[in-house]
């Protein structure tokens, strides 16, 4: 991403580094300032802001008015519905009780003087700042509510562990072990609280945070609101300061009191009917080769494995992209969805990809779970180029962002897919792209702060991959099934994806069939290590000899 002071309004939003995340906001900016709706693919095709005013501006002066009502405080009642991606999270939780699958863990190393007493009054006021943070789920008569709690507060020292004493091996060994049990602790949805804090001491300057929450009131783009409100609220707190933070307008139970009221009837149904005609006839599971044979019922029982894609390979595919005018994502998502089709040799791919569902000005600023799942067809053929899968990806994927609202539980339900235990419906492969460069940094004052990386022991997919752009890399995490897959297995489609990127980046008008997938390394062991089977055999025996030594060695 290009960092500038001033855009002029002939500059390329595609060339200045923008992306899917950056295109959901700018038309959230047009509705919530002109209050007009215009489809992203208008972006696509008028990416300077000269050419967008030659659209938005006849639909200002038309009074084309936004037919999408804002979202504003809602009268509450007794009985508060959840969000329809919470209602799914609630029913998840029923069906499989007392697990950790839906857990967000974090965890953080603090270098320097930390205040205790100020750090536990932010994470105090955050909680009484954003009502989701304190809000529980229990069930009258079966159906889940909405119950927002008083204020309470996050007391640090009695979730405290004392490693002081202690030798810099075992301080690591016990906060791997405490990390984990934290991150496998499940919530009680019902009960509550549905955040966890606890911190671990390494010494007078160094301490480590750990902080869990369910994802019912959560999400990715949460913690960056999270964690940006949390160092403003400790250094001002540290300095004995009383911060000021721009009131929230709305809260989350007033969205998802409007999602119940503006998602229904004639709005629901022409989101619904696209969906139905693009996933119409989808098939029911993505052959890819196992190691093993597929379970009776999922397990989720998962790992990850980490792999790293160079900074040529990153600059050379965001090149390609601005050439097509397509994001870094729909480039990359085309690449993996012709991996799949190369490893399973089916033609219809369906991906599922995670988008933040912020395309509304009103909840930009809010903690909370609103993030949808779409799901992303894609027709190959053999004698398709890597430019035709790009084009079918880059036309799926902008009209997928005209209909996100309809969460995946209604699309199944309403889709009439059979819901089978050992796989999950419409798609069981996950793919998404995430930018760390885009993040406001979160400094706290006189401390350093450094992400641990916490081993990951679910899987709620086949596969999940997700792409990170972080400075000049892109960093490769790929969770996987471990009832399904080997790690030698994950490590080997790792580097058939960066082959396949490198052949695509070589020749994009390449057919796809013909892009290559193995490395030199893997071919010469292919061609030359595993067909070196000569060896000497005894020169006093006959073949017939040898033969029957051998079939007296078998056992019966």
């Amino acid at each position: 991403r290009i960092e500038v002071d001033k855009i002029g309004v002939h500059d390329n939003f595609f060339k200045l580094g923008g992306d899917s995340l950056s295109i959901m906001l700018l038309i959230s900016r047009i509705r919530h300032t002109y209050n007009v709706d215009i489809p992203l693919r208008t972006l696509f095709e008028h990416p300077t802001i000269a050419d967008l005013s030659k659209i938005v501006e006849p639909l200002s002066e038309e009074k084309t008015l936004s037919l999408i009502p804002p979202i504003v405080p809602m009268p509450r009642k007794d009985h508060i519905p959840l969000s329809f991606a919470q209602a799914r999270l609630w029913f998840l939780d029923q069906l499989l009780p007392n697990t950790a699958l839906y857990n967000i863990p974090l965890a953080f190393k603090l270098m320097g003087r930390l205040n205790i007493r100020a750090l536990e009054k932010a994470l105090g006021t955050l909680i009484e700042r954003h009502e989701i943070l304190r809000t529980i789920f229990p069930a009258t008569e079966g159906e889940a509510q909405q119950v927002i709690l008083p204020k309470f507060n996050i007391d640090l020292t009695q979730y405290f562990q004392d490693l002081m004493q202690l030798k810099q091996q075992e301080q690591i060994a016990i906060t791997e072990t405490l990390a984990q049990e934290e991150a496998n602790t499940p919530f009680n949805l019902s009960t509550g609280p549905l955040i966890r804090a606890k911190l671990i001491m390494f010494s007078k300057q160094e301490n480590v945070l750990l902080i869990t929450m369910h994802h019912i009131i959560s999400d990715g783009w949460s913690m960056g609101i999270f964690f940006r409100e949390l160092s403003y609220l400790y250094n001002s707190y540290a300095a004995g300061k009383e911060p000021f933070l721009p009131s929230l307008q709305i809260q989350y139970a007033d969205f998802a009191l409007w999602q119940r009221q503006w998602l229904q009837g004639k709005v629901l149904e022409k989101q619904l009917s696209y969906w139905k005609q693009q996933l119409a006839g989808i098939p029911n599971l993505l052959e890819l080769p196992t190691d093993k044979l597929r379970p009776k019922e999922l397990t989720y029982k998962g790992s990850t494995y980490h792999y790293t894609l160079s900074k040529q390979i990153k600059d050379e595919l965001n090149k390609l992209s601005q050439n097509h005018q397509t994001s870094l994502f729909m480039t990359l998502l085309a690449a993996f969805q012709i991996l799949l089709y190369r490893y399973s040799g089916q033609k219809d791919i369906v991906v599922g990809s995670p988008i933040a569902n912020r395309h509304y000005k009103e909840i930009e600023g809010l903690i909370g779970f609103f993030v949808n799942t779409l799901a992303l067809r894609t027709t190959l053929a053999e004698h398709d180029t890597f430019i035709d899968i790009l084009n079918k990806v880059k036309e799926t994927t902008l009209q997928a962002y005209q209909h996100q609202d309809v969460p995946l539980d209604q699309l199944v339900d309403h889709l009439n897919i059979s819901r089978i235990l050992n796989r999950n419906p419409v798609f069981q492969v996950e793919f998404t792209l995430e930018s760390l460069s885009s993040n406001v940094e979160v400094p706290f004052n006189d401390l350093s702060i450094e992400s641990l990386n916490l081993d990951n022991t679910f899987s709620k997919f086949d596969l999940r991959v997700f792409v990170t752009e972080t400075g000049d890399t892109l960093s490769l995490n790929i969770e996987y099934a471990q009832d399904l897959f080997n790690l030698s297995t994950i490590k080997k489609l790792a580097i058939h994806f960066e082959e396949l990127l490198k052949g695509i980046l070589k020749d994009p008008a390449q057919c796809i069939f013909k892009l290559p997938l193995i490395s030199t390394a893997e071919k010469d062991q292919i061609l030359i290590e595993w067909n070196n089977t000569k060896t000497d055999y005894p020169k006093d025996k006959t073949v017939q000899q040898l033969f029957e030594e051998q079939v007296e060695k078998t056992p019966d």
